[in-house]
């Protein structure tokens, strides 16, 4: 089966405790959510992607995306829709490759929206709202600021899914923005 967005959340708190994580794994699931139908796939299956994409991070991180296979069967969840989950790790703590347009989607925004975060809360507004794609590429473009992105991952997956960097980066950022008030990036923005 592949879970309800209630059922992932269920599965995911079931291992994930850290506030930061989860909102990590919120802003994931906005993000999923915003790029399905430019991919002509489910919000709502893509959304449970990007929710569960950490489900084995917070215990397990030297076990990253290998124990969320036996997390996730124990669930009883797909293991098709697992290995695609597991797939956004390739690479960098796995083999598998992603093969669908979700599981490329997933590996390619996963460390973006780390970057994306930073930079929204690092302008005055604390907000994603009125966060813009020059901000970013400035803040992208420094090795210094969220030095633990991998940008080669990025770029990688922007050619994967055929999309350019600025491309991803605006799509991130709007799917950021569906999901701000819970991922605490909301803040105050300025008016224009």
């Amino acid at each position: 089966m592949i879970p309800t967005r209630e059922q992932a959340w269920n599965i995911l708190t079931k291992y994930v405790e850290s506030p930061s994580l989860q909102e990590h794994c919120k802003t994931v699931e906005g993000v999923m959510r915003y790029f399905a139908p430019k991919f002509g796939g489910d919000p709502e299956i893509w959304g449970v992607a990007g929710l569960l994409h950490d489900v084995d991070y917070e215990k397990w991180p030297e076990a990253h995306c290998k124990k969320m296979i036996e997390l996730l069967d124990a669930e009883n969840v797909d293991r098709e829709f697992t290995l695609q989950l597991a797939a956004h790790g390739w690479g960098l703590c796995t083999d598998v490759e992603p093969e669908t347009d979700m599981a490329n989607v997933l590996y390619t925004v996963d460390e973006l929206t780390g970057l994306i975060h930073a930079a929204a809360i690092m302008r005055p507004s604390k907000s994603v709202m009125d966060l813009e794609l020059k901000s970013v590429k400035k803040k992208y473009k420094s090795k210094g600021f969220a030095a633990g992105v991998d940008r080669g991952v990025i770029e990688k997956g922007c050619q994967r899914i055929g999309l350019s960097l600025d491309e991803v980066i605006e799509g991130c950022i709007l799917g950021m923005r569906t999901v701000a008030g819970e991922i605490g990036l909301l803040g105050n923005p300025q008016e224009t």
